[in-house]
């Protein structure tokens, strides 16, 4: 059996007029600025599957100078990722998502974008049914950089991908 571990990041400023979605959930308060719906927590989770299988990043596969992808939800952007990791023979066995945000509040939309993560990654399931395990952790930027201004979030997302 092969292990492998990937590492995504995605961080985006505030800003514009679209609504601000976060894992999936759309969250009241100011919007991400991008050329999708700017979830970073969607796009940090897709990276961290996408080089631990040896394809492309995110922006690669959905460049943000293809029209066709201007305000996409990146929750559909990551059940793609995932058809195409599950393609190369890839199972995942956890998912562990740390977002970085002052504001909003997000500890009452956790069991929400666990909910909608552990969806979008369904082809990653194992074969064997065994229910693969995705975690979510708000963190504060207690006044520190740009998080801590209130101008962005970030996000890290580590994934153990399985083969074999």
């Amino acid at each position: 059996m092969i292990f492998r571990v990937g590492l995504g990041f995605d961080v985006h400023p505030f800003g514009g007029d679209a609504p601000l979605v976060i894992g999936g959930v759309r969250i009241e308060g100011q919007g991400l600025v991008g050329h999708s719906d700017a979830d970073v927590v969607a796009h940090a989770v897709a990276d961290s599957l996408l080089g631990p299988a040896g394809l492309p990043d995110l922006g690669s596969l959905f460049p943000a100078s293809d029209p066709k992808y201007s305000g996409i939800s990146s929750m559909e952007l990551l059940s793609d990722v995932a058809r195409r990791v599950s393609a190369q023979g890839w199972w995942v066995q956890n998912v562990d998502v740390v977002i970085a945000a002052e504001q909003p509040r997000l500890a009452e939309h956790l069991a929400a974008m666990q909910s909608g993560l552990a969806q979008a990654l369904a082809p990653l399931q194992e074969p064997l049914g065994v229910a693969l395990h995705v975690s979510v952790t708000p963190k504060r930027g207690e006044g520190l950089g740009f998080v801590g201004r209130v101008e962005g979030i970030a996000c890290w997302a580590v994934a153990m991908l399985n083969k074999g």
